[in-house]
């Protein structure tokens, strides 16, 4: 099992009594182990802290806290065993999106090179702020910045119909390597909507029709994904038991996305956008008050 209950005296210098020590965490942050503890110390009505990683309780509870880990660590996981999960198979769907987008759209690769840089920079960046504390506050949140991008899409005019850039080569790189930062630290940290958002920046601020909006969108999300999952995968907080199945449906479903986008072009991916948009509101929303 990924989780030890190993028993040690405390040293003579600090006390006499016992001390259970549960350590050898794959999966959960700081977060989880501090919920964890908190509940150790009620369940054992005894002092216990979160030290170096590992979670220390007063006296020999090895028998209470198994019981406690069973029932609470199987077979859950910890968010960020779940991002880094999704991570590893959304990559997989959005480069072959990304790719197969490459061969028919012409992408601005002078402004998509250096927002690659950051965007890979900020998933690592927000992956690891998980492992640190949980996002409940921006759970609430997304809700309401959804519904922000649902409307000003459907009531803001006619942009993203047509292809028309607004800012010269060095501008529209500036612009999108900030927001490909912003939304990279978001994807890692966080991650759902990620690609509406950056469609909606695309089109918004820098002047990109739909289609080649989503096609740099793509792009972008696979470096922001792979930031993030370079960080999960090397901290162990990645199941790769069920990466094959989920990234084979990935693969599906961007294909077929992809072949509608290009054979429909900007009209059709903003219908599908506002409904993705329409279904994540109710989605979020659902788990941010009533889940």
């Amino acid at each position: 099992t990924a989780y030890e209950i190993p028993k040690r005296e405390w040293s003579s210098d600090v006390c006499s009594s016992d001390l259970t020590v549960v350590d050898g965490f794959v999966g959960i942050g700081l977060p989880e182990k501090e919920q964890l503890a908190k509940k150790m110390r009620a369940a054992c009505g005894c002092g216990g802290t979160v030290k170096d990683g590992a979670i220390e309780i007063q006296g020999d509870q090895r028998e209470t806290i198994a019981r406690i880990l069973t029932e609470a660590l199987s077979p859950a996981a910890g968010p960020a065993t779940l991002f880094g999960t999704n991570k590893a198979a959304m990559v997989c769907g959005t480069a072959f999106a990304a790719v197969d987008y490459s061969r028919h759209v012409r992408l601005p690769w002078r402004t998509l090179v250096p927002a690659i840089a950051v965007g890979f920079l900020g998933g690592v960046v927000g992956a690891w702020l998980v492992t640190r504390i949980a996002p409940e506050g921006l759970r609430k949140a997304l809700p309401f910045m959804l519904a922000t991008v649902f409307l000003v899409t459907l009531f803001g005019g006619p942009v993203g119909r047509e292809h028309a850039p607004r800012f010269g080569p060095r501008a529209e790189a500036a612009m999108a390597s900030a927001i490909a930062l912003a939304m990279g630290f978001y994807d890692g940290f966080f991650g759902p909507g990620t690609g509406s958002f950056l469609i909606f920046f695309l089109v918004r601020l820098l002047g990109f029709d739909y289609l080649h909006a989503a096609a740099s969108t793509k792009v972008l999300n696979m470096t922001t994904n792979l930031g993030a999952l370079a960080f999960y995968g090397f901290s162990g907080h990645v199941w790769w038991r069920f990466f094959v199945p989920m990234a084979i449906a990935n693969i599906i479903g961007a294909s077929l996305g992809t072949r509608l986008a290009l054979r429909h072009g900007s009209p059709l991916v903003r219908v599908v956008f506002l409904g993705v948009v329409a279904a994540l509101i109710l989605k979020t929303g659902y788990d941010a008050f009533a889940g």
